[in-house]
């Protein structure tokens, strides 16, 4: 069975959460079987930075939804968006 990459697009809650500490509980929220690859920081406005992590996940997992309602029930998340899913 393979693996399937997904870019994900989280948007803090406002410019003033730590973006390290909501980069930890969105590791600790992942599904069984899921894993951050890598997290890139973009500026979106007025001081907000959204995070984008690679998550990695069993193909067999269900596609993204249980990533993005994971992501999307941690402490500080306003917004998560799938931006790019791909075959690895």
């Amino acid at each position: 069975m393979g693996k399937v990459a997904a870019k994900m697009k989280v948007m803090p809650q406002s410019p003033e959460i730590d973006l390290d500490a909501l980069q930890e509980r969105l590791e600790e929220a992942l599904p069984e079987g899921g894993k951050i690859s890598r997290v890139d920081r973009e500026d979106v406005a007025f001081g907000l930075i959204a995070l984008f992590p690679t998550v990695i996940v069993p193909d067999g997992a269900g596609g993204t939804e249980a990533i993005e309602e994971a992501f999307a029930g941690v402490e500080g998340v306003e917004s998560v968006s799938v931006d790019e899913v791909g075959r690895i």
